[in-house]
């Protein structure tokens, strides 16, 4: 054993026995400050002991222990029972940094709001200031007014618009703290949340709200109502088929949509089904074995999608397009050029309408373009 161990040892067991509860390494003690120097504080521990804090030890995550004075009241980590100098080695900072990780856990526990600075962004999110402490806000945890909806979820520009928000402060609620990982997630959706989990009482599915396209993405539009957003899908947009929401609303527009589904926190919206069905009196205007002139609106691998008229588009499957077999449907037929089809099938309760170029032979009855239409729209409702 060496010489400061058996130093070490003595000191402590002579402190046991005159004085009882030996600290060990890593208590935080409170104590009274004796004397403040350019590069040193000596404290004195319960009236018994006297402890110094040297160095960077001196410095805390919070300015609280910037301006001490004689006689001041201080917490302060043991981090050596004896120093060369006899005396007890403390640190501010170590009893800083567990006085912020405990506060922060309290803060998640009681859920409240509180401001952080915005420092940096990255891909996955932001980097803000928290008490002195460095957390991070996710863009899942954004709130609606401020997540970064981008078409194609595109890296790089959600990137430069979450760089719009630095040395911005924003109200967030402490969702996660793991002090041995140094983790500490925040979040702003969470304030939101609070006020959704109070609408579900006020709003019914069924009802019908009027508000604000808000954000407009690949998968369908936003529209802001009484402070909350509902989403409405792009399949709930219009009847018929449409390539991207924009084709049918703009940002600022004031729309009325019926609410189909309230799913705990989210409200889903159908604009459609304000409108009469119009696949209900399709027999009405069409007829199997009728033609019709179409315009050619979408072309996909397995076939021709047409506007018979603004509300009702019907499928040409490939195999209805030409008694020879096409390699490429896109080096034939053109969007926006109009073609006479006949009429081959209507299903009014699926929303379907089969379509042929005249002159080409009718197959054997096959599911083919019956699975065309359902790949459409599984991959609609999956956008």
């Amino acid at each position: 054993m060496t010489n400061t161990a058996t130093k070490t040892g003595v000191f402590a067991k002579l402190l046991d026995e005159h004085f009882g509860n030996v600290p060990k390494v890593g208590d935080i003690l409170k104590g009274t400050v004796l004397s403040v120097g350019r590069n040193e504080v000596r404290i004195n521990i319960e009236g018994l002991r006297t402890g110094v804090i040297r160095g960077t030890e001196l410095y805390a995550e919070s300015s609280e222990y910037r301006n001490l004075k004689d006689g001041s009241e201080v917490e302060a980590t043991v981090i050596e029972l004896e120093n060369e100098n006899g005396e007890m080695e403390l640190s501010f900072r170590s009893a800083g940094h567990a006085r912020v990780w405990t506060k922060l856990e309290e803060l998640r526990r009681s859920g409240v709001t509180v401001m952080a600075r915005i420092k940096e962004a990255n891909k996955g999110g932001l980097m803000v200031d928290l008490d002195g402490m460095d957390a991070f806000l996710p863009v899942s945890q954004l709130s609606g007014d401020h997540y970064p909806r981008v078409a194609g979820g595109d890296k790089n520009k959600i990137l430069e618009k979450l760089k719009e928000f630095v040395g911005q402060d924003l109200p967030v609620k402490v969702i996660d703290v793991n002090e041995k990982e140094e983790k500490l997630i925040v979040s702003e959706k969470a304030i939101a949340d609070e006020v959704k989990n109070v609408v579900p009482d006020k709003y019914k599915v069924g009802m019908t709200v009027e508000g604000e396209v808000s954000a407009i993405t690949a998968f369908g539009a936003f529209v802001k109502f009484d402070g909350i957003e509902g989403l409405v899908h792009i399949s709930e947009l219009a009847w018929q088929r449409i390539d991207h929401p924009k084709d049918v609303v703009r940002l600022g527009d004031m729309v009325k949509a019926e609410i189909i589904q309230i799913d705990g926190k989210k409200i889903f919206l159908s604009m459609k089904r304000l409108t009469p069905d119009p696949w209900k009196t399709i027999n009405d205007k069409y007829k199997v074995g009728q033609v019709v002139k179409g315009k050619i609106v979408k072309i996909n691998p397995y076939g021709l999608f047409v506007e018979l008229d603004p509300e009702i588009q019907g499928l040409a499957h490939v195999s209805e397009l030409s008694n020879e077999t096409i390699e490429d449907i896109a080096k034939q037929f053109k969007i926006g050029d109009t073609y006479e089809f006949d009429i081959v099938s209507i299903d009014s309760e699926e929303h379907r309408l089969g379509l042929r170029v005249p002159g080409v032979k009718p197959k054997a009855k096959s599911t083919h373009a019956e699975k065309a239409e359902k790949t459409e729209d599984t991959e609609e409702k999956a956008a």
